[in-house]
């Protein structure tokens, strides 16, 4: 087993970095990931360190910020929103620049048909927050590394009848080469180790709508929450797991094993 493919997503609910190497933090939190969010003006959590999804422009209720291209300039601080190569807004996480972010944002969601902000004025202005270093948007307060086998993802593909489906679908962190269909759900509870990085699995983790938008077009195409549930059986939908780990460096091509 050896990793395939390593994932952050610096502004949560929008394109991964494909990357070389992951820091993995304290927890198992990975550096970077998830360090940015577009929050709701109404949102519950005001200053908090965590939001849920549900408060936040996110894939799960607008698939059209797929169609997105986000860079985030890890060194100089600085975020860049494209569409189909044109500028939508390049700024660094001042006030000003997180202002002109979010407004950017705004009015591109707000033109797409599958959007939260039609209708709730409430939400509006969307705020940038996080602070692009520390990753705090993660589904759930505690965070988790991801992880898939693309043995599952060949087998969902084969389900839903596209045999190119994406793994960016699943937005996972780490993809994992060798595994039987599957196999990765028989994890929980054990412990796995990643170049020279332990592991504890500590949970399967269940999609949500995100999954159901296309990485290029930004329509949702495939039920894929549909197929998990009635091809395979699942209670919930269910794909990848969550770990937590001391901490470390992980690489693109690390061998993968169970700690016996």
């Amino acid at each position: 087993m050896r990793v395939a493919a390593l994932y952050r997503y610096p502004v949560k609910g929008f394109t991964p970095e494909a990357c070389e190497t992951l820091t993995v933090l304290n927890e198992g939190r990975i550096a970077g990931d998830r360090a940015l969010a577009f929050r709701f003006a109404s949102s519950a959590a005001a200053d908090a360190d965590w939001t849920r999804k549900q408060e936040c422009v996110v894939l799960m209720n607008t698939p059209g910020l797929a169609r997105l291209s986000v860079r985030f300039d890890h060194q100089a601080m600085r975020l860049r929103i494209a569409l189909d190569g044109a500028l939508l807004a390049e700024c660094a996480l001042d006030e000003a620049g997180r202002k002109r972010l979010s407004a950017a944002v705004a009015e591109y969601a707000s033109g797409l048909r599958d959007n939260p902000l039609t209708g709730h004025p409430e939400r509006l202005p969307l705020r940038l927050v996080g602070d692009g270093r520390t990753p705090r948007y993660q589904d759930n307060e505690g965070g988790h590394a991801t992880l898939h086998g693309r043995a599952s993802l060949a087998a969902v593909a084969v389900a839903t009848g596209d045999p190119g489906l994406s793994e960016e679908r699943f937005r996972s962190n780490i993809a994992v080469e060798g595994l039987e269909p599957w196999e990765e759900q028989s994890w929980m509870g054990r412990r796995v180790r990643i170049g020279a990085v332990e592991f504890e699995v500590v949970r399967q983790k269940v999609r949500c709508l995100a999954t159901h938008a296309n990485p290029r077009t930004g329509e949702r195409d495939i039920p894929v929450m549909t197929v998990l549930k009635n091809v395979f059986a699942q209670e919930q939908p269910t794909f990848g797991v969550g770990m937590v780990s001391r901490g470390g460096t992980i690489r693109l091509g690390d061998s993968v094993r169970l700690v016996e």
